[in-house]
């Protein structure tokens, strides 16, 4: 098999993940649900994980909440760079069956900035209050789908942002402790004083 036949089946598969995904937006209140979890996803929802988390760590761990407001702001300018790089058109933008139902923030769809920043956020703030996955986690799913249900981006768009998002999350905790930015030893702390009050 040929690259230019993988290539082929590969936009294949993905035309048709995006186009079944994308007709439940057909439903009000599915477009509605994911139309509102994408806008939260648009930075909402993560500066108030962030702000929880900086309460939870305290005024102390200003250094830290500025380092990964650092890295994050280092993996807008990769996904705003690959999008200018690749200028992949939106999926509603080629295929006129696919329906919009969010306005999109940008042109281009390659790779997905709303799930690249849902992964490295959660990734980062998961390590540092494990607890508040449970939260994190199925609203990053969550804002993945709503990339692909309401016609904004095709599967291979989320899948590598994600990717994206994950080895950046990996590397601000690696380097962080490089810069003596650490991370877990409050955590310990934090969960500590949890369990000690909650045991009185």
């Amino acid at each position: 098999m040929n690259i230019k036949n993988t290539k082929t089946k590969i936009l294949d598969l993905d035309l048709k993940g995006c186009l079944y995904l994308n007709h439940f937006s057909h439903q009000h209140k599915i477009a509605r649900f994911f139309k509102v979890i994408s806008r939260l996803g648009d930075g909402l929802f993560w500066y108030l994980m962030l702000v929880l988390v900086w309460g939870i760590q305290g005024i102390g761990y200003s250094l830290q909440i500025v380092y990964l407001i650092l890295g994050c702001s280092i993996g807008t300018v990769i996904y705003k760079t690959l999008k200018n790089k690749t200028t992949r058109p939106r999926p509603y933008q080629v295929h006129q069956v696919i329906h919009l139902g969010e306005r999109p923030l940008d042109h281009f769809s390659f790779p997905s900035g709303h799930t690249l920043h849902a992964v490295m956020i959660t990734t980062v703030l998961g390590y540092i209050q494990p607890l508040l996955l449970i939260v994190m986690l199925p609203f990053t799913i969550l804002v993945a789908l709503s990339r692909m249900v309401l016609g904004l981006h095709y599967p291979t768009d989320v899948l590598v942002g994600a990717c994206i998002g994950a080895v950046m999350a990996v590397s601000i905790i690696h380097f962080a402790s490089y810069l003596n930015i650490l991370f877990r030893d409050k955590v310990i702390r934090a969960n500590v004083c949890f369990l000690y009050v909650k045991n009185e």
